[in-house]
């Protein structure tokens, strides 16, 4: 078979630990043999981002708003014990936070469901998408460990000097602060980015924060909601049949466990973190998610929703076989190779896409799958398989797709 055209490279970001493996294993296996694949690549590993002072990071960024398409392996963000195992020059900050600050623009996260898991929240009966923003708040914070009594002061000082202060806390021992910030325009973009999302899915959009506590931070963010709702997408809310609303966000929460499913659910970016693991957990596998940063500007980055399996790793390392579950790095690829043949106008690459992802679901619904997902199959499984028997599977029902 003649491999499918790609006309213009995407942005390649390779990661960590077994979903570097697997990264390397889904090209070799599901996508060389297939297409023609043009990428830039660039070594988000912890070893290459800690040899060029994590400038590969700001390059990769910086790529993707040239090409307008990237793909990201799950990389470390360092702690302690990373910065000694991997003798780091100092604890680098999140890749995905660098990346979406150059960037910008809201990630949204959607369960990937199959026929053979039902969620375990027994109301759920359509999938629950989180718009995470993608900037600023604890991703960009900046940091103080307090080793002595005394005042911490909230300072800010405008353009002509004048100076505005606020005690946050007399300390009389040790403790910690932390400042964190957004911008009214990156807010505003996040805000359009759902309700644009919303409109195109036909789903109902929920906003959620804390403003009864957070009564500048978390209301500036409903303010702007309230308004962009009201001035530009009410109307076309209402032709659509679809509603907008704000709650707190810890009402939200109890919302959600009753509701049927099948919205749009806008949350910080802390909160989208935080909600979007419960929500792919709950759907069944934080493997069975897909994730992609939407910029205002039209730029596209796609992801696995989960970490760099670490404890797979380890046992990968000494030699065992691991089941680890592919699934959400595959439509990493997939979102990506689809989002290149919609931009470059390329149908076949689109439709490969479509097919990946299809060969995905009926090897899973077919009763081979990960270990990850037998725990949960409510079929009979015939076939608990590793992670390299499971792609070669995948492999087998893409090829009769192709045919």
């Amino acid at each position: 078979m003649k491999p499918i055209e790609m006309k213009t490279p995407l942005v390649e970001m390779d990661g960590d630990e077994m979903t570097r493996v697997l990264w390397k294993l889904i090209k070799e296996e599901l996508l060389l043999p297939f297409i023609d694949l043009k990428t830039e690549y660039y070594d988000l590993g912890l070893p290459h981002r800690d040899e060029t002072d994590d400038q590969v990071t700001v390059d990769a960024a910086n790529a993707i708003k040239r090409l307008h398409v990237g793909v990201k392996c799950a990389t470390i963000t360092p702690n302690k014990q990373r910065v000694e195992e991997y003798s780091l020059k100092e604890m680098w900050k999140s890749p995905n936070g660098t990346i979406r600050a150059i960037l910008d623009g809201t990630v949204f996260r959607t369960p990937i469901v199959t026929s053979c898991i039902h969620p375990v929240v027994k109301t759920w009966e359509k999938p629950i998408t989180i718009a995470r923003h993608a900037y600023g708040d604890v991703y960009k914070a900046t940091e103080y460990r307090v080793t002595a009594p005394g005042k911490a002061e909230l300072v800010f000082t405008d353009k002509d000097g004048n100076e505005t202060r606020q005690t946050i806390f007399d300390f009389e021992g040790a403790g910690v602060l932390q400042g964190q910030y957004n911008r009214d325009d990156s807010i505003a973009s996040f805000a359009r980015s759902a309700m644009r999302f919303a409109l195109s899915t036909g789903q109902d959009l929920w906003f959620s924060a804390k403003d009864t506590i957070s009564k500048q931070y978390d209301q500036t963010f409903k303010l702007i909601f309230e308004e962009i709702y009201e001035k530009e997408f009410r109307a076309a809310f209402e032709e659509k049949g679809i509603t907008y609303f704000y709650t707190l966000i810890d009402d939200a929460v109890a919302r959600v466990i009753r509701s049927k499913g099948g919205f749009i659910w806008a949350c910080k970016n802390y909160d989208g973190d935080v909600m979007s693991d419960m929500i792919s957990t709950a759907f069944g596998s934080l493997a069975m998610m897909t994730s992609v940063l939407v910029s205002p500007d039209g730029n596209y980055e796609y992801e696995a929703a989960h970490g760099t399996v670490t404890r797979h790793w380890y046992r990968y390392q000494a030699g065992e076989k691991t089941s680890t579950n592919p699934v959400a790095t595959i439509f990493a690829w997939t979102g990506a190779l689809r989002k290149r043949g919609e931009l470059d106008g390329t149908p076949a690459l689109c439709g490969f896409a479509d097919k990946l992802e299809q060969a995905c679901i009926e090897t899973i619904e077919s009763g081979v799958m990960t270990k990850d997902l037998t725990l949960l199959s409510e079929i009979p499984v015939r076939e608990t398989a590793d992670s390299f028997r499971f792609i070669t599977a995948i492999r087998e029902k893409l090829e009769e797709k192709l045919a």
